[in-house]
C-alpha cells in the first residue's frame, strides 16, 4: 500500500483554542531524496534543537506506514516530557501525519507535505495544537517555545538537506 490515512478511533480534535503555525522551506534535491531524508525517523534528532535534548525511545529503525507509533522524550524548561505520536497519514513523496497520543498537548496534528518545485522541494509544516491551560501557557512559553523550535528546524532542514532557503510562514 503506497499510502493511507489512519480511520480508527481517536481523540477529537477540540472546539476551540486549537491553534495552527506553518513553515515552509525549500531545499535543493530532489522530491523523492527529500521524502526519503524525512522518512527515517533518525533524521528527526538532527533537526530538532539541541536545548530540548531529544531522543527517540522507540528502537531503530521504525518502518514508518500509517498506524506506526513513536515514543520519545524531550526536556523543556528542564522537566523531562515524554510523547507518543501515531502516524495517521502516509503518501510518500506527498505528505504525512503525526498525532499526539500521549503527550503535553491537548491536540497536537502534524502534517508535513512535500511539492516539487522549480529549485527542488517545498517542505511545509503544518501543525495544530492546543497547549493545556491555554489562557496561560500559550501567550507565556507554548507560543514561543514553538516558533524557536519550528524555526529552528526550518534552518536545518535546509542544511541538512543540500541547502535551500526559507519561505513565507
Amino acid at each position: 500500500m503506497l499510502g493511507a490515512s489512519l480511520n480508527w478511533a481517536r481523540p477529537a480534535r477540540p472546539a476551540g483554542g486549537v491553534r495552527t503555525l506553518t513553515r515552509r522551506v525549500v531545499v535543493r534535491q530532489g522530491l523523492q531524496e527529500t521524502f526519503r531524508f524525512f522518512a527515517d525517523a533518525a533524521n528527526l534528532q538532527r533537526i530538532t534543537p539541541e536545548w530540548l535534548d531529544f531522543r527517540i525511545l522507540t528502537p531503530l529503525p521504525i518502518e514508518m506506514k500509517v498506524g506506526a507509533e513513536l515514543q520519545y522524550v524531550i526536556r523543556l524548561h528542564g522537566i523531562p516530557i515524554r510523547w507518543r505520536t501515531v502516524i495517521d497519514a502516509w503518501e510518500p513523496g506527498v505528505r504525512f501525519v503525526d498525532r499526539q497520543v500521549a503527550g503535553p498537548y491537548r491536540w497536537w496534528h502534524h502534517e508535513h507535505r512535500f511539492r516539487a518545485v522549480a529549485e527542488g522541494t517545498e517542505v511545509e509544516d503544518r501543525v495544530e495544537y492546543a497547549a493545556p491551560f491555554a489562557w496561560l501557557t500559550e501567550p507565556l512559553l507554548v507560543r514561543r517555545d514553538l516558533r524557536r523550535i519550528f524555526d529552528h528546524r526550518s534552518r536545518a532542514i535546509v542544511e541538512s538537506c543540500c541547502g535551500g532557503r526559507e519561505r513565507g510562514r
